[in-house]
């Protein structure tokens, strides 16, 4: 098979490639990545430089741009896609939703386009819980759960679901939906809590938490959700949705002290800054068609994950400080710089 991974320089889209090259022999992966600030090529320098012109071909290019998406399938002979690329962060869409709906909206319908015109046997479109809205203290998303987004991120990656689920429905064309928890693992970008977090409790700078810091949030291993996509693309149903979670619902603020027992700080790090506009209460996910269909189980407890993702980055600190640069930076201010 050779496979198309859109935005396999971001944080799921490498772990991503990292399993596929491990255990499918079979399978030859063309990373398509457009490297915005996310997106760090050497998350995957050494799988370039074992498989590069191999089985690992990289392109840098944008998933809008209908005339590249066009010549990377037909010169790569694409016969799969998975589609990671994807705007994701909620407080930048808040500040400026345009380039969201570019990516996320656009960009799908472009990929869907070509992939399609190009005979691509197999898309799998990866979205994100977040299109579900939110819950009260008690019941998980399911996939029959409206969608009800409350962000500019979640509006833009519902669209691009719909999207995905018009392509099955009017085309007839073979695409599957995954939606996925919070996750969390190595290669992720600081502006998210956990290696903000764990980055910033490092350095004995404070930690803004949300408002109370009662934000419930189901927690995924990286790993976890990468096995789940790669079971969709080999077994999935064309039109279905799966949900994929960690069974492992935490507050924010659990889990920011769960780091910092496990850095040693003191809890006097923590601030609770103003809570961001539209901040859903509580995401809890319900994987049981996964399971059944799928056979997908998490296989990391949330403990343990969280153990080997901070050993992961305390053992990786030039990482984390290489791109906790300019772009970081700018985020930190923007958000919280007058509140912390």
């Amino acid at each position: 098979m050779r496979l198309l991974v859109t935005g396999g320089c971001g944080f799921i889209g490498t772990n991503f490639v990292r399993l596929v090259i491990d255990r499918r022999p079979d399978i030859t992966v063309v990373n398509l990545d457009k490297l915005t600030y996310a997106g760090n090529p050497l998350n995957l320098a050494d799988v370039e430089k074992t498989h590069g012109g191999t089985r690992y071909f990289f392109e840098h290019a944008d998933i809008a741009d209908a005339g590249a998406v066009r010549r990377i399938l037909a010169q790569h002979r694409i016969d799969a896609v998975v589609n990671f690329a994807a705007e994701t962060h909620v407080d930048r869409s808040i500040d400026d939703p345009a380039p969201f709906v570019v990516t996320n909206v656009l960009g799908t319908q472009t990929l869907l386009t070509a992939a399609r015109e190009a005979g691509v046997t197999r898309f799998v479109h990866v979205s994100t819980d977040e299109v579900y809205g939110t819950l009260g203290p008690e019941g998980r998303f399911t996939e029959s759960t409206p969608l009800a987004p409350n962000s500019p991120y979640s509006a833009s990656k519902a669209a691009g679901d719909l999207m995905a689920r018009a392509w099955f429905e009017t085309y007839g064309y073979p695409v599957v939906i995954t939606r996925c928890s919070n996750n969390y693992g190595p290669y992720q970008f600081p502006e998210k809590l956990i290696p903000l977090m764990i980055g910033r409790a490092g350095r004995d700078e404070t930690l803004p938490v949300y408002g109370d810091g009662m934000n419930v949030r189901d927690w995924i291993h990286v790993d976890d959700h990468c096995r789940g996509v790669l079971l969709a693309l080999e077994k999935g149903r064309p039109g279905a949705v799966y949900n994929f979670g960690g069974a492992a619902e935490r507050p924010n603020l659990e889990v920011v002290r769960a780091i910092l027992r496990l850095v040693g700080k003191p809890e006097s790090l923590i601030r609770h800054v103003t809570d961001r506009p539209g901040h859903d209460r509580r995401y809890a996910m319900d994987f049981s068609l996964a399971a059944q269909e799928l056979g997908y189980a998490p296989e990391y407890d949330f403990e343990r994950g969280l153990a080997e993702t901070v050993a992961w980055y305390r053992n990786n600190a030039a990482w984390l400080e290489s791109v906790a640069s300019g772009a970081y930076r700018e985020f930190m201010q923007r958000w919280y710089g007058e509140r912390l």
